[in-house]
């Protein structure tokens, strides 16, 4: 846990040199961010109503750095974030895990629209468990990994929205586990047992994407980031699976309450046709598995705690 929090502190201060330097040469950049740390504790004692103590603490980083010269842009941007959650006797379980990698390279075509190319990279820091079971690792760092190239065209009408629409485009899922691969995590082929063959450690699809982001400072204390991703495989060698699409939704809200304290709201919509989900009941008292398919994936983190903004900070040629 230290490491990890430690590391996003680094990048945070990282950044925020970077941001304040102001000795680039023949360049426009815009250069921004948001660091904060969310902490909740209950403490019982001889509680009549019941309960169990709990403490939990979650580090948030968000930064960019933009480039535009001329017709030429460069948008980068980069979301870390780690949790962990202590409940009554058990042992800290991670309730955030994230690291979300962007940039994107335009040239102008016309108007408000970009020859565009697009690299996204995500995974995450630590192993990950399917608690209470805490023995077997079912992820881990590039355990997944998902890489997106893509190439096309993005619609910018203003400086918080733009439309990425690509017709052609990689998708790459990385199980960097040979355990995990032989099972078919993620939507990797599995190993057979019959030819004797492990598991495929990377899964390429091709196909059409669409990315859709808005980012403004309402007001001057609410801030809204959400990032819509949609993904169709046309290379689906099962032709029922072709009209599935990959979703990927994410929203962060903050909203500051004085001048470091801050309430953030995030949340995730994950839907994947190649990952299988378990579902379980409860059999004689035990949760038992009875089965797994591709389910929508949901996710919320609400949170208040210490935050710093990097205001947006623009170094250029004197």
């Amino acid at each position: 846990m230290k490491k990890i929090i430690t590391l996003i502190i680094l990048a945070a201060s990282a950044y925020s040199s970077m941001a304040q330097d102001t000795l680039k040469a023949d360049t426009l950049w815009r250069m921004g961010g948001f660091f904060g740390v969310n902490f909740n504790q209950v403490g019982l004692t001889n509680w009549a109503a019941g309960g169990e103590n709990s403490f939990s603490l979650a580090g948030i980083f968000s930064g960019t750095a933009n480039y535009k010269k001329g017709t030429i842009t460069w948008d980068n941007s980069i979301d870390l974030g780690y949790g962990l959650l202590k409940s009554g006797d058990n042992p800290f379980r991670k309730n955030e895990d994230k690291i979300d990698l962007n940039s994107k390279f335009g040239a102008l075509a016309k108007g408000k629209f970009y020859y565009s190319a697009l690299l996204n990279a995500k995974s995450q820091f630590a192993n990950g468990f399917n608690f209470p079971n805490d023995s077997v690792v079912v992820s881990r760092f590039a355990a997944p990994a998902f890489i997106t190239i893509a190439l096309g065209m993005d619609y910018k009408p203003n400086d918080f929205f733009s439309l990425f629409v690509s017709p052609a485009t990689g998708k790459f899922t990385i199980v960097n586990e040979q355990r995990l691969a032989d099972l078919g995590s993620f939507g990797v082929k599995a190993a057979d047992t019959t030819l004797g063959t492990q598991g495929r450690k990377i899964r390429a699809e091709f196909g059409a994407s669409l990315r859709a982001q808005y980012k403004q400072d309402v007001t001057k204390y609410l801030n809204i980031t959400s990032t819509l991703l949609l993904f169709n495989n046309y290379t689906d060698p099962k032709a029922d699976n072709r009209g599935n699409i990959d979703v990927s939704w994410e929203t962060l809200i903050t909203i500051k309450a004085g001048k470091l304290i801050t309430t953030s709201i995030f949340t995730n919509l994950i839907y994947d046709h190649d990952i299988n989900i378990p579902t379980y009941q409860k059999i004689n008292g035990e949760k038992v598995q009875v089965g797994q398919g591709p389910k929508t994936q949901f996710k919320e983190v609400i949170g208040v705690g210490i935050s710093y903004k990097i205001a947006g900070v623009k170094t250029a040629k004197k």
